[in-house]
């Protein structure tokens, strides 16, 4: 079982974020935190890095959810969708399965909400 979903488009990095996030509206997520990576390993560590961009998506009415079911899932939250630049000019967009990072959860209530959650995800991605 693959661990994310993704997708390789066409288009400059910064339009591709634009529409990942818009992509994520639709479905009822927000971007919470917003890491760019780049940046951060240059200021850092003065290491060049290709762009690469890690947005926390939540869907709080779902993110409730999850957490009314199980008081520690806050340590699995957001889901991280990350922007990154391949060698050509294209941008692939990748988007965690949430069912993949709950089988080390218990809880089969739990694990249908992931499914509601990793289709959502699916269906933003397949968007962009």
């Amino acid at each position: 079982m693959s661990y994310y979903f993704s997708k390789t488009v066409k288009g400059s990095f910064e339009d591709v974020i634009v529409r990942t996030i818009a992509a994520l509206k639709t479905e009822g997520f927000g971007i919470i935190t917003d890491l760019d990576i780049q940046k951060t390993l240059k200021d850092k560590i003065g290491v060049e890095f290709r762009n690469y961009r890690i947005l926390g998506a939540c869907n709080p009415q779902l993110a409730h959810e999850a957490l009314q079911l199980e008081d520690k899932i806050g340590t699995m939250l957001p889901c991280n969708v990350v922007i990154q630049q391949r060698e050509t000019e294209d941008v692939e967009v990748a988007a965690i399965d949430p069912v993949a990072s709950m089988l080390a959860v218990d809880n089969p209530k739990l694990k249908e909400a992931a499914r509601e959650v990793g289709g959502k995800l699916k269906r933003a991605v397949a968007l962009i």
